[in-house]
């Protein structure tokens, strides 16, 4: 069985392009290649792809300037590749929206496994999602279907978030993965552990900084006061708790 997907591998190191691009795509992947910014937006426009592997350390454009480049152009799921020695890099990976990271140097395998992981979240999308990579208007009916979260609404259908005007907010499929568990447990303390199931990231330790610097991305989208957040509340020692808006 092979894997479904195409993968832009953006590295200046030529090497670890070819080893990147063999190893995936002997497990079924399309794979392309670009070495700077300009090359990868070139790449993007003869075919986008649906997962970019994104090394933080290029040279004039860094890996960090391009990602939110992309999170604000392009439905991409976004791998951020970083010195193993640079966690300050993975931090504002996650932060400009990258939907995860990986070491340097690394095993290819576990390199494989954030791959499906990213885009297996993607992939579960619905049809109707798609209006949101092609920045289409919402139709009358989409309000019908939306979950009111603190300001904002959370379409769960579409996988789309929107603010009181109803103006899309750009969300990761992480984001969107915690708000959905959020809203489907409402007043219920969650732990960091349990979040990661709910969410289906297993991958990651439930010590990882990783789904706090997401939650404090998602305050900052959808709460009015985020360093006093009213509806995805910490609680000490403990994990969130989603508090819903009173009617």
């Amino acid at each position: 069985m092979t894997d479904a997907g195409r993968v832009l591998v953006v590295d200046d190191d030529a090497a670890v392009r070819e080893m990147l691009t063999e190893y995936l795509a002997s497990h079924g992947y399309e794979v392309g290649s670009a070495d700077s910014g300009q090359a990868m937006r070139a790449e993007i426009e003869r075919a986008l792809p649906d997962l970019i592997l994104l090394d933080v350390q290029l040279p004039g454009e860094d890996g960090l300037t391009l990602a939110r480049y992309l999170r604000e152009r392009y439905d991409v799921g976004i791998i951020m590749v970083t010195g193993a020695t640079d966690p300050v890099d993975r931090v504002i990976g996650l932060e400009v929206g990258a939907d995860d990271y990986i070491g340097k140097p690394f095993d290819p395998r576990e390199l494989r496994a954030r791959v499906k992981s990213v885009l297996r979240r993607m992939q579960a999308r619905p049809a109707g999602d798609a209006r949101a990579a092609t920045g289409a208007a919402p139709t009358s009916g989409d309000a019908s279907r939306r979950i009111p979260m603190a300001g904002c609404s959370l379409d769960v259908a579409s996988h789309q978030l929107f603010d009181r005007e109803g103006r899309e907010i750009p969300i990761t499929t992480m984001e969107f993965d915690l708000l959905r568990v959020f809203a489907a447990h409402p007043n219920q303390v969650l732990s960091r552990d349990r979040l990661l199931t709910l969410t289906r990231n297993r991958e990651w330790e439930p010590f990882d900084r990783s789904i706090d610097i997401r939650i404090a991305r998602l305050r900052r989208k959808i709460e009015p006061d985020p360093e006093n957040p009213q509806a995805i509340r910490t609680v000490r020692g403990v994990g969130y708790m989603y508090v819903p808006p009173a009617l």
